[in-house]
């Protein structure tokens, strides 16, 4: 249950003054549905009220506070004038304009004769002194509430500064006392106020420096938040150690056999995940392990050898990816490693159907298949394992952990991998994955050849016809990314199939065409002739950005690569280089670029490390963005900036580990204030694990 001190915080934000059904609604969209939500939307600018001079003194364009005497109403002879409104101190005159304007309002409002305060930017015509729609305008009595810094907050259409404001501060107005949850030494170090002032601070700055996001009140107040985190994942992780699991200890004949297999030597950053993810296997702790690499680091033999671990205990495993073409990709890759070590895999994607797709699943509820390799799936109900001791997940992000979770139920006490190829920022490392033990790939394999990346404008379009016309007669395959499949009014983007047909006109039927709208047999069929050689130019959108693997090909085409992010840029690259013959990543960009896009193409001419691309993305685009987090049950932060607060990460993740290792349950005194900063950060499905531990 929440706990009743934070009540007030969870009401509707219905209950605030001023705000009605529209409101209400409008607030919704902008912040959330609650007090709360409105409190975490702070300022990001601010408008000084505090210059008050004589209406001559006033200077142009300065936003000024004026104490004036309503001399005449001069009402508009037609709409399209304005109306306006004649003032006056003893220093001259100004004239207040409004469009649009309701005279009975402003007649009440300015009463001639009376005098008011007004606020708002002054503006100079020759002489003639105005202000136009002013900001406010209030009784001689209320200067004081008006002569102020006035906070000015992001808004959403239908949404007034006004309004909001005034909803904000009625919600400061009440807010309640909670205990302090952090230690006494911390604060006095780092300077920082209790919650209370630290959110009335947020909320009133005084200068520009107070809307920094380094000051003490927004430290504070971010810390609170990567606290929350990293307290609820260190209790998710506490819970899964607690959870039984098994111990798989393999013969190791099986992965002798592909090891032989393999055309290569496994590197020394796969030999040491391999002992971390067999230490895992081999303990009676259930494992829940990130192994993360970069672009053709190798990841899919690391996880092909823990698969066939779990087999040699004579159990099953199962690998999951995002998408039909890359769960063929590992069919492809695993298929002659498995033969050779006389393993049986079945295949499952949503395209098997009727008598196909019985024989999958009875292969796997009785046992007779070993390895199962397919999409999303593989977590419907009707599909049961016989013993699944081992599950692995491709593309991490593209899975929410609900579905991590619903795959890890088919067996009992499931050892998890899961993989994914966009290197991760340590920052969101920590954030994100908290709960995980983590492998981290950082070579390729030997013979790899490094990618040389160019830029180059769209206007010299021919040029890179005429050296990709060279390339394909010396031999070498080329992939051309498009970034829409059809063209739209709104992104004059060339689309794949319009790319296609103009360089079909070239290179005749040497060409292919992959895209998300094609049927699965058909983009297979493609992908084949591709790999094969029957085709050498394979013009496509992002579907064959994780994953695919042709090592002929040995030139990346990216059209339009100003629109892509580039983690997405970095994946791309990597489908090429995957041979021992040099390879080339073109990137055509159109202008004017953005300072942002000069900076992303910058970074790819000058590094092919991704996990330099990937703390360069997040400084660029922020973590809400990296990853598609939205869509990947990652946390999206409301007052902390990794990009700017990730000094405060490690804290956090300290400060929550001593927590656990000293008051597990959280029955102290600052346990309980604590089990409060989870509810106020809606962790409240950790507070669960406390109760079930």
């Amino acid at each position: 249950m929440r706990p009743q001190i934070l009540f007030p915080l969870f009401a509707s934000n219905k209950t605030l003054p001023g705000v009605g059904p529209k409101v209400a609604e409008h607030i919704e969209r902008l912040a959330g549905p609650h007090v709360l939500d409105l409190l975490w939307h702070l300022p990001t600018a601010i408008i000084d009220r505090r210059y008050a001079p004589k209406i001559e003194e006033a200077k142009s364009g300065a936003i000024a506070t004026l104490e004036v005497r309503v001399e005449k109403h001069v009402p508009s002879k037609n709409r399209r004038q304005p109306y306006k409104v004649l003032c006056a101190d003893d220093s001259g005159y100004i004239t207040l304009v409004f469009f649009h304007a309701r005279g009975d309002y402003l007649a009440k409002l300015l009463p001639e004769g009376e005098k008011r305060i007004v606020s708002g930017k002054v503006e100079r015509y020759g002489t003639e002194v105005q202000m136009v729609h002013p900001d406010h305008v209030v009784p001689l009595d209320e200067k004081d509430a008006v002569c102020t810094v006035e906070p000015t907050y992001p808004l959403t259409g239908g949404l007034a500064q006004k309004t909001l404001r005034k909803a904000i501060q009625a919600a400061l107005a009440d807010l309640p006392a909670l205990p302090e949850w952090n230690e006494r030494h911390l604060m006095g170090r780092e300077q920082w106020p209790d919650w209370q002032t630290a959110l009335q601070s947020a909320h009133t700055p005084e200068t520009e420096s107070d809307l920094d996001l380094c000051s003490k009140p927004r430290c504070r107040l971010a810390y609170d938040e990567l606290l929350a985190n990293q307290l609820a994942l260190a209790m998710v992780r506490l819970n899964m150690r607690k959870a039984k699991g098994r111990a798989i200890k393999g013969t190791g004949t099986l992965k002798e056999k592909v090891r032989t297999a393999l055309p290569f030597e496994l590197t020394a950053s796969q030999v040491a995940a391999l002992d971390e993810i067999n230490d895992d296997l081999e303990s009676e702790n259930r494992m829940l392990r990130l192994l993360h690499g970069d672009v053709g680091s190798g990841k899919t033999v690391v996880a092909l050898l823990a698969m066939f671990t779990a087999v040699e205990q004579g159990c099953q495993a199962a690998i999951m990816a995002p998408t039909e073409v890359l769960a063929r990709q590992h069919l492809e890759t695993i298929t002659p490693l498995a033969q050779a070590a006389g393993v049986r895999i079945v295949f499952l994607t949503g395209r098997e159907k009727g008598k196909s797709r019985k024989e999958v699943l009875d292969a796997l509820s009785t046992g007779q298949a070993d390895i199962a390799i397919g999409t999303h799936a593989l977590f419907q109900d009707d599909v049961a394992f016989s013993d699944l001791a081992v599950a692995v997940i491709d593309e991490q992000h593209r899975f929410g952990v609900h579905q991590r979770l619903t795959l890890a139920s088919k067996g009992k006490a499931t050892d998890m991998l899961v993989m994914t190829a966009t290197p991760i920022p340590r920052t969101l490392m920590l954030t994100a994955y908290g709960d995980m033990d983590v492998s981290r790939l950082t070579e390729k394999p030997a013979g790899r050849q490094p990618i040389k990346t160019v830029t180059i404008p769209s206007e010299r379009m021919e040029e890179v016809v005429a050296a990709i016309t060279r390339a394909i007669n010396d031999g070498n395959r080329v992939y051309w990314i498009c970034p829409l499949i059809e063209e739209s009014d709104k992104l004059e983007v060339a689309a794949a199939e319009e790319r296609f047909a103009t360089l079909k006109k070239i290179f005749g039927e040497k060409v292919g065409l992959v895209h998300g709208r094609k049927k699965g047999a058909e983009k297979d069929a493609v992908m084949k002739a591709f790999s094969e050689g029957d085709i050498d130019l394979l013009v496509s959108t992002t579907v064959v950005e994780v994953g695919v693997d042709v090592p002929e090909a040995t030139i990346m085409v990216v059209e339009h690569a100003e629109r892509f992010g580039l983690a997405q840029l970095h994946q791309l690259r990597g489908r090429v280089g995957r041979g021992d013959r040099e390879s080339t990543c073109l990137l055509l960009y159109s202008g004017p670029l953005s300072e942002t896009a000069k900076e992303r193409l910058k970074v790819m001419r000058e590094t092919n490390d991704g996990f330099i691309i990937a703390e360069k993305d997040l400084k660029l685009r922020g973590a809400g963005e990296l990853l598609g987090i939205r869509q990947s049950g990652l946390p999206v932060f409301r007052l902390a900036d990794l990009t700017v607060h990730d000094h405060l990460l490690p804290m956090a993740r300290d400060d929550a580990s001593l927590i656990l290792a000293n008051d597990p349950q959280l029955e102290s005194e600052r346990g309980k204030a604590l089990r409060v900063l989870l509810y106020l950060f809606e962790r409240e499905a950790a507070i669960r694990y406390l109760r079930s531990g």
